[in-house]
């Protein structure tokens, strides 16, 4: 069981900078079967001198150069690590510059002249020092190297970096020649002293310098080497930018380039038999490898990624479970108006979804259509609101699986109106010949409604709302129109000078964008008696002789309304004396039929048209479920010629007519 070494041991050819330093492996114990992983840890000694680059460094400093400037020393190396590693550095005693160690981020150390005493070349043209690199160890290891400083004369601008630091990132995998950074720096001189020239600082490692190349005249820095996230994760490069004049002034800055880490080692596997060959009867659960799986690449490029088949066990999910769309009416046919939108979590066939519209009713079919891949809902054919408001469908959402799932999402459509519909005169008819001609009493009061204009517009809310103005008539004056009602009232009192006829044109506006209209023509006369009227709606008189025959048919009209007048109040007689004996009848038989609730009424309602005045209106009082109703004969309407306003609208018929009003049944008493 002892663990020997078999040959020798260099930590720095093993891992280099990398520290600790280790080596592991594992150990196999049979019978019973057990794993051990062990590591050897190598541990440095300071076996290793630093070493500077070159044994003589030469710097050029201008006497103008002020105190307090740096400047950047060449750097030893040392392959140890830890406390043996390079610790700090030395300068041979003078009377114009100290050191100044720095670390690096690695923990590297490097070395800065600093001017603490201006320089004067009148005095001292070159100075000579000495650079000591020490490391750790104990004792411990150093290295040397000559300073020569040459003192010059002053260029007064040295170049100035437009920033002291870069940052930049490049993957490990970058090929060679791709552009890390660009730095740039100025300088305010002319000529020579103005040209300025990029090179790596003094105190650059080595190995920074064969992974990187910079441009001397751009200030390109580009990748020049092999980059490795498993060797060095970020870089920092030292850059100057000096100019060409006699005594160059110089400028540093800072590159600082990380490292990112790709998949670029592929798993290690290894398989350890412990039990070869396998004896056939061997139990179930006997080890037979052991097999251990290694990445170099770090976070989750490290892993071992272990698939897991997908089942069909996620329905679809819809993104909402109803959707509501406005659509105006009179729309393009073809149009996209909803896009239903769901997710699967499943992966392949099990996560594509497709659409469909459920057949529920067969009109939806007819005129909306979706798209089975993406859910776009298209409209097929042009709405009308005035034909139907409100289209309800199901759409069902179903994935590819082999034991498909499916979600329902429930959508509807609203029709929203447009004013396509311009107001429809109902009365007067604006399809007939006949003429509706409305008679006025003379000297009727101003405010006395004297017909009304019936009319509806097919749209609906503001669309839909009329109002009524007096476009033209034959006195202006005379005559108003309610402006929403279209009732029209005597503006003032009609007097005796006033036209016989009038002819009223009557505007109708909607409230819709764009306003939709049409006009009315309502024929008024102002007469005493219905035979004036019809002396003026009657034009059978030859033009030759006006006045030939009218006494003929005065005295006919008097003898027809006479003998209709009547034939109605004989009419009416009988029918009351019918009903008295019916009623008797009833009472004797069955009391209580005779005074039950009444039922519900019905309201008969009428425009009143035609050329009969309004001191003809009567008024009939109904009942739906009474056995007998009365009919009663009221004297003339003179204080209200409309009678109840909340019951009663005219009857757009010409020619004599009744107000048939709504009102509970009058039954006869047991007197009557």
């Amino acid at each position: 069981g002892a663990l020997l070494v078999s040959e020798r041991i260099d930590r720095e050819e093993l891992c280099g900078a990398l520290s600790p330093c280790s080596l592991s492996f594992e150990i196999v114990v049979e019978n019973p079967l057990e794993l051990y992983s062990g590591a050897v840890e190598i541990q440095d000694i300071n076996d290793n001198d630093p070493v500077f680059p070159s044994s003589l460094a030469r710097l050029e400093i201008s006497e103008s150069v002020a105190a307090g400037a740096r400047f950047p020393l060449e750097s030893a190396q040392d392959p140890d690590v830890g406390i043996n590693s390079l610790q700090t550095y030395q300068l041979s005693a003078n009377p114009h510059f100290a050191l100044d160690v720095q670390t690096r981020v690695d923990g590297s150390k490097y070395a800065e002249l600093v001017l603490e005493k201006e320089l004067d070349r009148e005095e001292q043209r070159e100075l000579h020092l000495v650079l000591t690199a020490l490391d750790g160890g104990n004792p411990p290891r150093s290295a040397h190297v000559q300073i020569h400083i040459d003192v010059v004369d002053a260029n007064d601008n040295a170049p100035v970096f437009n920033q002291s630091t870069y940052k930049a990132s490049m993957k490990e995998n970058t090929p060679s020649g791709t552009l890390v950074a660009w730095i740039s720096a100025y300088d305010l001189d002319d000529g020579p002293n103005g040209d300025i020239v990029y090179s790596f600082s003094s105190h650059t490692p080595t190995k920074v310098r064969e992974l990187f190349a910079l441009d001397s005249v751009t200030g390109e820095l580009r990748v020049k080497g092999q980059l490795d996230y498993e060797e060095v994760k970020l870089y920092e490069i030292y850059l100057q930018a000096k100019d060409k004049g006699a005594v160059p002034g110089v400028a540093h800055c800072k590159v600082l380039v990380e490292i990112v880490d790709v998949n670029d080692n592929a798993p290690e596997v290894t398989v350890t038999s412990v039990y070869s060959p396998v004896p056939e009867d061997a139990a179930p659960g006997t080890v037979v490898a052991l097999l251990s799986v290694t990445d170099s690449d770090s976070h989750d490029n490290g892993l071992i990624l272990v698939h897991v088949s997908d089942v069909n066990d996620n329905a679809p999910k819809s993104s909402q479970d109803s959707y509501d769309v406005y659509v105006l009416e009179n729309n393009m046919p073809g149009i996209p108006i909803l896009n239903v939108s769901a997710t699967d979590p499943d992966l392949g066939r099990n996560a594509h979804l497709s659409y469909t519209i459920l057949q529920g009713d067969p009109t939806v079919g007819h005129l909306f259509s979706i798209n089975r891949e993406n859910g776009t809902l298209y409209l097929l054919t042009s709405l009308d609101h005035e034909d139907q408001v409100e289209f309800s469908m199901t759409v069902q959402i179903q994935d590819s699986g082999s034991s498909p799932l499916a979600t329902n999402v429930s959508v509807s459509v609203f029709v929203i109106d447009l004013n396509d519909n311009a107001p429809t005169v109902l009365y007067p008819h604006p399809n007939t010949t006949a003429t509706y001609t409305t008679v006025v009493a003379p000297g009727t009061p101003a405010r006395h409604m004297v017909t009304k204009v019936v009319a509806v517009d097919a749209d609906a809310g503001y669309n839909a709302w009329i109002s009524y103005t007096l476009l033209q008539a034959t006195d202006p004056s005379l005559f108003s129109v309610g402006l929403h009602s279209g009732e029209i009232f005597t503006a003032r009192q009609l007097q005796e000078d006033d036209a016989p006829q009038h002819m009223l044109i009557i505007l109708l506006k909607d409230h819709g964008e764009p306003v939709l209209s049409t006009s009315a023509t309502v024929s008024i006369s102002v007469a005493e008696m219905v035979k004036e009227v019809l002396t003026d709606l009657t034009d059978v008189t030859p033009a030759k002789d006006p006045k030939r025959h009218v006494t003929f048919y005065l005295i006919l009209a008097v003898i027809l309304v006479s003998a209709a007048f009547f034939i109605t109040m004989l009419s009416v007689g009988i029918f009351k004396c019918y009903k008295w004996r019916q009623s008797k009848e009833l009472f004797n038989s069955s009391r209580s039929t005779l005074y039950r609730t009444p039922g519900p009424f019905h309201h008969i309602d009428a425009v009143r048209g035609g050329f009969t005045p309004p001191n003809f209106y009567h008024q009939v009082y109904l009942t739906t479920d009474s056995r007998q109703s009365d009919l009663l004969c009221k004297k003339p309407f003179t204080s209200s010629p409309l009678g109840s306003r909340q019951s009663t609208m005219r009857n757009g018929e010409p020619g004599l007519y009744h107000q048939m009003v709504g009102t509970a049944s009058r039954l006869p008493t047991p007197a009557e």
